[in-house]
């Protein structure tokens, strides 16, 4: 591993792969301060264009988009009270208030020690888990890849939407999407409706552009009334960078606690930085001896949101990169881009690619560096030039940017006819209250549940029931528990909220 790791470094640190991501921090800070544009879109919109790089640096760019955007949020949640990207809805809390009191610059400043901080712990969380998990994943056989995809789709099911019926029936559609083509095995053509074309199955980044990117975009083009954000002025402050480092600082076990939060959410597919910034704002606010004073304009709730919702990002690659699960919808766009590399996220990725797998985690923790430096010397500006960029020319520009990027992909327009199917099918979902994320993870775990269920039933044929190899293997049963434990908590916590308010 130490040999491996060193040379990963080393790659990292080319001038090609450092420009690479110096670039992707600060675009992605650009979109993430733009409310409306997540980070989701800001990776799927670059990933068509990092087909054409080596491995090594296409992943690094996108690994520094992601978390670029995930800290661009900070600036709209803090200026204009408006979160940049959902992770940073807990920083509205007390940044606002900060930047109403005239420390604006003070509470960006505090965003960017937290962020980067947070950033760095997740990553050596993602170094020193990854590896056992995936030694544990590669005694996994089909039924149990089966059971796990059965267990991811469960989680972000009934985390990703306020209605789990709805979270489930969208995982179900996006498993019936990723059926159409040949299946894997016994090579049967389904629902291809006499298309060459979707012989292969539709392609996966251009449904993730479309579901994605598209109706944020029409979301935005509905209501152009509000041409530009109105931000609270940050005037120069003197001795700012000394206090928003002592903010972080002088309270570790806030910040540390909180990173550690952000990291283990992440880990948990679903989850992400939405929940883990309000779980961390939580216990800053329950540990501290002054809870009064949160929500009013007190730093360490700004700590505490922006560290977790920084860890997310490399909590959330631990499941990707170990057992080919994404945690997140980001998550899910960079497993399009491992697989348009050639590359298959799971344990094979530590044994096959080594090199590759550790050089994207060593480029989240340069990556993490980069963009404490760009928003100690950049981030006011960037968002200066974020507030002038009126939604009439936003909104085509990256319409272009979606139909560009699907189709040079494999240069075919069919895949920029499925692009736009699947982002008015996804518009009209959202406005029906299905969130995308179920929809994505059923599209991408589809064909891997497809393979676990027909070879675990073919390798129980030697059996007098086949089906029983699917719940007498012991990481099966420990699977299969842990799947009936995250399907029904959902279930006894509405059934326990619905008593308290009967009681009441």
């Amino acid at each position: 591993m130490g040999a491996t790791l060193l040379s990963s470094t080393i790659a990292v640190f080319s001038i090609k792969n450092l420009l690479f991501m110096l670039f992707g921090v600060s675009a992605g800070m650009v979109a993430g301060a733009l409310p409306g544009l997540t980070a989701t879109m800001s990776v799927a919109l670059i990933v068509p264009f990092t087909f054409t790089m080596d491995p090594v640096s296409g992943m690094a760019t996108l690994g520094a988009i992601y978390c670029g955007a995930i800290f661009g949020g900070a600036f709209s949640a803090i200026l204009v009270n408006t979160p940049g990207t959902p992770s940073s809805i807990g920083t509205t809390f007390d940044g606002y208030p900060m930047a109403q009191q005239g420390k604006g610059e003070e509470a960006i400043f505090t965003a960017t020690f937290a962020s980067a901080g947070g950033g760095l712990i997740g990553t050596v969380i993602l170094i020193f888990l990854s590896v056992p998990l995936a030694r544990v994943a590669l005694r996994f056989g089909p039924p149990e890849y089966f059971w796990i995809t059965i267990f991811g789709l469960t989680i972000i099911a009934s985390l990703a939407s306020k209605n789990m019926l709805k979270g489930l029936a969208g995982g179900a559609f996006g498993l019936l999407i990723s059926m159409i083509g040949i299946a894997p095995i016994g090579g049967d053509v389904r629902f291809t409706m006499g298309l060459p074309a979707f012989q292969g199955g539709v392609q996966l980044i251009s449904v993730l552009i479309g579901f994605f990117c598209i109706p944020e975009m029409l979301r935005i083009a509905g209501n152009l009334t509000a041409q530009k954000m109105q931000a609270v002025n940050v005037e120069k402050e003197s001795g700012v960078l000394a206090r928003s480092f002592w903010n972080v600082f002088r309270k570790p076990f806030n910040f540390i606690r909180s990173s550690i939060i952000g990291a283990f959410v992440g880990i948990l597919p679903g989850a992400g930085g939405n929940i883990a910034n309000l779980v961390a704002y939580n216990e800053a606010q329950r540990a501290s001896k002054e809870p009064e004073t949160f929500g009013t304009g007190n730093p360490q709730g700004v700590v505490a949101t922006e560290a977790a919702n920084n860890a997310t990002v490399e909590g959330g690659m631990v499941p990707l990169l170990t057992l080919g699960i994404p945690g997140a919808p980001p998550a899910a766009i960079i497993y399009g881009a491992l697989m348009l590399q050639g590359l298959r996220p799971g344990p094979e990725l530590f044994s096959s690619s080594a090199h590759i797998t550790y050089a994207f985690m060593v480029s989240l923790f340069v990556a993490n560096l980069m963009m404490f430096v760009v928003g100690i010397l950049g981030g006011r500006s960037i968002f200066k030039i974020v507030t002038m960029i009126p939604a009439k020319i936003l909104v085509p520009s990256i319409i272009f940017l979606t139909i560009l990027g699907s189709y040079s992909i494999r240069n075919n327009i069919m895949d920029v006819i499925v692009m736009l199917i699947g982002g008015f099918i996804g518009y009209l979902l959202k406005e029906l209250n299905f969130h995308p994320g179920p929809i994505v993870l059923g599209l991408i775990l589809g064909p891997i549940a497809e393979k676990g269920l027909v070879q675990g039933y073919l390798m129980g044929l030697s059996r007098p029931n086949p089906w029983t190899i699917f719940f007498t293997r012991p990481i099966s049963i420990v699977l299969i528990v842990i799947i009936i434990f995250s399907a029904g908590w959902p279930v006894y916590r509405e059934f326990k909220s619905r008593l308290k308010k009967g009681d009441n």
